[in-house]
């Protein structure tokens, strides 16, 4: 391979909209440039931790050297494969959802929609070209950044070889991201399967859609693919959809799919797949056989560490990713990560998050003094699912196991005025607080748009807002997030005991 030789890639199918994408995140004219003598950053990986290490790196305008290295699509899998393209389709899916439901809203809809399943499919793509240059080879060049297009791997201790380039650094970062989990299922590689990698390249729907995996992306993915046509058999081999977060809340998830008629089996292990006449069988233990026409599999993340030649330099790495501190250093100390390849928090927001500290960390932290921790993040995170769920701090078994006495004040949405408007009152907020304080450790939210609220709670969290504080703050009437206001308030009347309501009537009398 020559310095302006690399991989050319093709995003299926290849129309105007993907042509546009590729000349973006992967211009097969791109020429990689001329190396610096040295670089302060070599930045492996523009997914958005890379994106955004080398962005903000360069972007303080203090003449930093910085090269980003990528073997496939800038952007990674929140533009490409993740974030981007399933939240145009489940956009797509909502108003389907919408329209079924019109009549209990007084208007008179169709009693059945027909869902254009490759208009859909069309928008999605239109809607990544239109975002793509935001993440593009040419953006970041213009931001003074050396774009290498290639496979980079570690020569020297000091170095990172791309096709015959070799690229001198201060300091590394190792931004690879992470990829689905092929499960490891007979018969599954013959019959062949979809992933996240490989779903949003769907041109026609599939009939009948088996997913495994009831996690956050196969709980979004199966009901997107039930609103838009298909017949979906979710397989989970957990007793209940979404099993790491709370249960009530998942529970208003798990019935919202059986009324949508979307198929569980729960406690359910694939065993073995076969093909038949250009269809699909999976066979469950127990004996249960499910006929499908495709099978999409979100079964967890694998890191990205191959061909990186981690050993060369002393990276320490495990099945799970790189090994980090709390600083996002790895075992050599000239080498960092970010992103999925190294913290258990996938998500888009996350890698950011760490890409920041990675900033910090590698560039302002002479000696090892002011490094930012990971561990000193709050992080939220929401599944897109409808409703969404949004979490953010501790779980209640998680506060318990450090010791920690709680209480839970719960806002159900069926007494909320806008969820009752809205014909929502499926959601809830919980919030854990310390037993005998106002103090914020955690809180889960259910609700169509919990995602866009779950930001107060964080923000509470962060600034160590308590509940008091937050009974003071205004919400607009009528609103959805008016539960937090509810939860305050009741927080507060936990504080009315038979002394301050003597305190109060004495005040009274000389009021």
């Amino acid at each position: 391979m020559t310095d302006t030789e690399f991989d050319t890639f093709t995003v299926s199918p290849m129309d105007e909209y993907n042509q546009k994408l590729v000349s973006q995140v992967h211009p097969p004219d791109w020429v990689n440039p001329t190396p610096a003598d040295c670089y302060d950053l070599v930045v492996i990986g523009a997914g958005t931790a890379g994106l955004v290490t080398a962005a903000g790196a360069a972007g303080l305008g203090l003449g930093f050297k910085i090269a980003l290295v990528e073997r496939s699509l800038m952007g990674g899998d929140c533009l490409n494969v993740g974030c981007v393209p399933s939240k145009a389709m489940i956009r797509s899916s909502r108003v389907v959802a919408d329209i079924a439901n019109a009549r209990k809203y007084g208007i008179v809809a169709p009693d059945s929609v027909t869902v254009d399943f490759p208009a859909v499919m069309e928008r999605m793509r239109r809607i990544r070209s239109q975002i793509s240059p935001h993440d593009s080879a040419q953006r970041f060049q213009n931001l003074g950044i050396d774009v290498f297009l290639g496979n980079g791997a570690f020569t020297a201790n000091d170095t990172v070889r791309v096709g015959e380039t070799e690229l001198r650094y201060k300091k590394a970062v190792i931004a690879t991201g992470a990829r689905a989990v092929r499960p490891n299922i007979e018969g599954l590689e013959a019959a062949g399967y979809l992933t996240n990698e490989t779903v949003f390249n769907l041109t026609e729907r599939p009939p009948r859609l088996a997913v495994i995996g009831g996690g956050p992306i196969g709980c979004e993915l199966a009901q997107m693919f039930q609103r838009l046509g298909s017949q979906v058999t979710l397989i989970h081999r957990h007793s209940h959809l979404l099993h790491r977060e709370d249960a009530e809340a998942a529970e208003i998830v798990q019935q919202q799919f059986l009324c949508e008629g979307i198929q569980l089996r729960l406690d359910a292990q694939p065993i073995r797949v076969d093909s038949r006449d250009g269809k699909k069988v999976i066979f469950l233990e127990g004996g249960e056989a499910i006929d499908v026409d495709e099978i999409l599999v979100s079964a967890g993340r694998t890191p990205n560490i191959e061909g990186l030649s981690l050993d060369v330099v002393g990276v320490k790495h495990s099945n799970k990713g790189i090994i980090v501190n709390d600083n996002l250093q790895t075992s050599n100390a000239k080498i960092f990560a970010a992103g999925d390849v190294c913290t258990n928090w996938k998500f888009t927001h996350a890698a950011d998050a760490a890409a920041r500290i990675v900033i910090q960390n590698t560039l302002f932290a002479p000696f090892g003094l002011g490094r930012a921790k990971l561990s000193d993040l709050v992080m939220p995170w929401v599944t897109y699912t409808d409703p969404e769920v949004a979490h953010v701090g501790l779980y209640e078994a998680e506060a318990r196991s450090q010791g920690i006495d709680t209480q839970t004040i719960e806002i159900p949405f069926r007494g909320l005025d806008r969820a009752i408007t809205d014909g929502e009152t499926e959601g809830l907020l919980k919030i854990l607080h310390v037993k005998g304080s106002d103090k914020i450790l955690g809180a889960t939210l259910v609700s169509r748009h919990a995602g866009e609220t779950i930001s107060q709670l964080t923000t509470a969290i962060v600034h160590n807002i308590g509940l008091k504080q937050l009974a003071s703050v205004i919400h607009p009437y009528p609103t959805q997030a008016e539960c937090i206001k509810k939860a305050a308030d009741a927080y507060k009347k936990t504080q009315l005991t038979p002394f301050t309501q003597w305190l109060l009537s004495v005040l009274h009398r000389f009021s």
